[in-house]
């Protein structure tokens, strides 16, 4: 039984978006999917403002969306930096502070949410502490399917004699990699385990609200357009620093929570094993009407095996049960793809994080004994990053704490070894 009772005004907003879907399936019937799109994609902008007056919460709201040879802006060399007294920072994100879009999955045809700025945006927003001896490093790469700039934390502990684990983080809609960064606290992770962390940009030419395009068939596969983008960056830093080949993991928010999903399919000799926040699976949508089916949870299973690897990526997934923007179907969708229909047996157990959060994880376990799937279901809980900062966009700070579960998950799991491409 749900903990809650429908209030007169959430009656009237399901009432409402009854009526939107009906009009958006009539438009889209018509041909006309921008008016489709836009229309659901502002009813969900409503529903989350309705929620927010029912509970007395501001509920957070974010999206909702052999390779080519390849060229790259070489990194610095990594240089140890004096001694200080304090913490540098990066000035934040005045973009994204100044009038960002509210958020949209799809936004890549020139859809876009009505103007303001994003619910959850902290005046301090994209600001990032780099410790003593770390660096937090600009780059870009680029290959026949574009340019993308990125952003790599090298911790204060890095020797270049040592290989490291390499975590690519990729963020979602609106965000950029230093606001991802300042939300997810995945550097502080790092630095307390040694690790790299590179985090993609995805650019507003490619899709106007920066979300990574999941919902394209031509940015799903191996070899092609944003997956091998990805792939590109993260082998560049893999020649530009030491890393270890058998502990590179992908983890991402919404839609780039989907596009790590697309990672562990199209490129398992690469990927020892993602995390999928809030996010869909591979081959959820291959355009704009699938697309909006799958986040609405009403869209066909997506296929396993669409890049044809042979073994069970390991996969770490979080999603809050009362996720408006993704439906948490998708977070099941992620999982039933990742087990690849092997015999796993399943325990789950119950608890509550420090900061409030109930949630159910459940543990997917192979035949020697090895979890290989965790799911994380965040009860009560929304769109967010969970465990996250303050100092970033679309963050819930009252856990479970979403960036060290990744980074303990990924550890445990390094990659079983050379692999063939596929």
């Amino acid at each position: 039984m749900p903990d809650w009772v429908p209030t007169s005004e959430s009656q009237n907003m399901t009432n409402i978006l009854s009526a939107d879907l009906i009009e958006a399936t009539r438009l889209t019937k018509a041909g006309k999917l921008t008016e489709a799109l836009n229309l659901m994609l502002g009813a969900s902008y409503a529903a989350s403002g309705a929620a927010s007056a029912t509970t007395g919460r501001t509920p957070p709201t974010i999206e909702g969306v052999a390779e080519p040879a390849g060229t790259a802006r070489a990194l610095p060399a990594h240089q140890p930096r004096p001694a200080r007294p304090g913490p540098s920072r990066l000035p934040f994100n005045r973009a994204a502070r100044a009038g960002a879009a509210l958020p949209g999955l799809l936004n890549r045809g020139g859809l876009h949410m009505p103007g303001g700025r994003p619910r959850g945006l902290s005046p301090m927003a994209g600001q990032v502490p780099v410790p003593d001896g770390g660096q937090f490093l600009t780059a870009s790469f680029s290959n026949d399917a574009g340019t993308r700039p990125y952003k790599l934390y090298v911790p204060s502990g890095y020797r270049p004699d040592v290989a490291a684990p390499l975590i690519v983080m990729l963020h979602g809609c609106t965000q950029s990699p230093d606001d991802f960064a300042a939300g997810t606290r995945m550097n502080e992770a790092a630095e307390e385990h040694t690790c790299l962390v590179v985090y993609p940009g995805q650019t507003a030419a490619a899709n106007m609200q920066k979300c990574w395009n999941w919902f394209s068939e031509g940015d799903q596969h191996r070899g092609q357009g944003e997956p091998s983008l990805l792939a590109g960056i993260t082998r560049q830093v893999m020649r530009e620093f030491a890393v270890d080949p058998q502990r590179v993991y992908v983890a991402g928010l919404s839609a780039g929570g989907a596009a790590a999903a697309i990672m562990g399919e199209a490129y398992p000799d690469l990927v020892a094993a993602i995390g999928v926040h809030s996010g869909l699976a591979c081959g959820a949508a291959h355009d704009m009407p699938s697309a909006l089916a799958a986040m609405q949870g009403s869209g066909p299973a997506p296929a396993g095996r669409r890049g044809g690897r042979r073994r069970i990526v390991p996969a770490i997934v979080f999603h809050g049960d009362r996720d408006g923007t993704v439906n948490p179907r998708n977070a099941d969708a992620v999982v039933a793809q990742s087990a690849q229909a092997a015999a796993l047996t399943t325990h789950t157990e119950q608890g509550r994080a420090a900061g409030g959060h109930i949630y159910s994880r459940t543990l997917s376990i192979d035949m020697t004994g090895r979890t290989v799937i965790e799911q994380w279901v965040v009860h009560g809980a929304g769109h967010a990053w969970f465990g996250g900062s303050a100092a970033g966009t679309y963050t819930d700070p009252r856990g479970p704490d979403a960036t060290r579960e990744m980074v303990r998950f990924f550890l445990e799991h390094p990659h079983p070894g050379p692999m063939q491409a596929v």
